[in-house]
């Protein structure tokens, strides 16, 4: 095996779903909140290659060390790369890796190391192309392939499986660090680049928060985005993020009812940041709130004090007493996705 063939391994992607399938041909997996990552050894040499074919190498010094220690001389991994942070996986932990100065890079594989969660065995120890193998025997492969090589409390852990629905459901309320399940057909080969066997449940989660403030959009005075807050324990009322999915419908109608209600300061906790050299002048300017007005919106995740990502603005909810909107809502279960390794 030569190290160039990665181009030929692009990661085996899920299709969402709403509800896990059901069936004798399904198992069961976790879907880590982490960097997806394929992991190629040839000899001496060692890559990672995130789904996106971006190299990884740099960004993770002691999982390359883990996997260059293994006593396999030739695997291709597929897995996903998380940072186990006081005993719970941090995503703001991992995107901390992505830094230019390799001396950042050191300091903080040092401080905090990855932990490399596989559950694919695409080439075996000598060589061997397996993604031709329907999934249960790739898994049964995978399986002896941990057992011979990987370290007990090492770096590299096989990532869990259940062929029980019941056992999925579970996993699948459990707290930081899985983002959902993940389905996949035991009677289908590896398809590389393609979202067909496999089926992806994501968590759905919602919260109700105050609208501190507002932006315009960029070329017309119409509302483009309301800015969310949630009251912390001091009782302040702390800036988490934005939605801008107003429908065009609307905008004209709730730009004159936010005009109304403009009053500083809007936020009295964290309040919404400045320039940054993605913005302009015009574009982070916003405006003021009282805080009456109380959005539910939709979020994929909360981290750093923030929504990682935009949400989707769901409904308003007049009778919530803004005060009732708490960070409380975006904590999640104690229980670390890490007690299932």
């Amino acid at each position: 095996m030569s190290l160039p063939i990665s181009k030929k391994f692009l990661p085996m992607e899920a299709q969402p779903a709403t509800e896990l399938p059901a069936g004798p041909e399904w198992h069961y997996e976790p879907k880590w909140d982490g960097f997806r990552c394929l992991a190629f050894r040839d000899d001496g040499k060692v890559e990672l290659v995130s789904k996106s074919q971006k190299p990884l190498t740099r960004y993770f010094p002691e999982l390359v060390a883990e996997l260059s220690s293994l006593k396999a001389k030739n695997f291709v991994l597929d897995g996903e790369i998380v940072i186990p942070v006081d005993g719970k996986l941090s995503f703001d932990n991992l995107l901390m890796r992505i830094h230019p100065a390799e001396s950042r890079i050191r300091k903080l594989s040092a401080e905090t190391p990855c932990v490399f969660i596989v559950f694919d065995l695409l080439v075996d120890e000598y060589g061997k192309p397996l993604i031709g193998l329907p999934l249960h025997e790739r898994r049964r492969k995978l399986e002896a392939f941990a057992k011979k090589y990987f370290k007990k409390e090492g770096l590299i852990r096989l990532s869990p499986m259940t062929r029980d629905l019941s056992v999925a459901r579970k996993w699948f309320h459990m707290g930081v660090g899985l983002d959902g399940i993940v389905a996949k057909r035991e009677d289908l080969p590896y398809q590389s680049g393609e979202r067909t066997g496999m089926q992806k449940i994501k968590k759905q989660r919602t919260a109700d928060c105050v609208v501190g403030g507002f932006r315009y959009l960029e070329k017309k005075k119409l509302v483009g985005s309301l800015l969310l807050g949630l009251y912390n324990d001091e009782g302040l009322l702390d800036h988490v993020g934005f939605t801008s999915s107003i429908r065009n419908e609307d905008r004209q109608q709730l730009t004159k009812r936010l005009e109304k209600m403009i009053k500083p300061p809007g936020f009295t906790g964290k309040a919404p940041g400045g320039l940054s050299r993605w913005s302009t002048k015009h574009s982070m300017e916003w405006q003021p709130l009282e805080p009456k007005l109380v959005a539910e919106v939709q979020f994929d995740h909360f981290t750093g004090g923030r929504f990682r990502h935009g949400t989707k603005f769901l409904r308003w909810r007049p009778e919530k007493d803004p005060r009732q909107c708490t960070m409380e809502q975006v904590q999640r279960e104690d229980r670390s996705a890490l007690d299932l390794l």
